[in-house]
């Protein structure tokens, strides 16, 4: 763990290296990044009434690139350590969720709605 990471960044980048490697190879112009809490904006415009916001993913996914994608700002995923943490009774629960919620970003950026994650019962 480096001096800059937090223990929450650290369990988020762990999450990352735990990937298959089919998918890090594939993941593309994109940042990861903690946040403590998503912002009133992200809730209001994101989140249905009496949900929580535990990560977010912004940019253009991979399956709606298209030849023209290029010299853009990198995707990116906000991974917000608030919700997680109220969330999740002890480490190993915080741990279980942390990976969940950077997984399920990062299947936005290969393109998958949350209608699909549910069909394929991700959640």
């Amino acid at each position: 763990m480096s001096s800059t990471q937090s223990a929450f960044e650290v369990l988020v980048s762990e999450a990352l290296d735990d990937l298959p490697d089919a998918f890090l190879k594939a993941l593309d112009n994109l940042e990861v990044v903690v946040e403590p809490e998503p912002d009133d904006a992200h809730r209001k415009r994101l989140a249905p009434a009496g949900s929580t916001l535990l990560g977010l993913y912004e940019g253009v996914p991979k399956t709606s690139r298209t030849s023209g994608y290029g010299l853009v700002v990198p995707d990116k995923i906000t991974i917000f350590e608030g919700p997680i943490r109220r969330l999740s009774s002890d480490d190993q629960a915080l741990k279980r969720l942390v990976r969940r919620t950077v997984i399920h970003e990062i299947a936005h950026h290969f393109g998958i709605s949350d209608d699909r994650l549910r069909e394929l019962g991700a959640y």
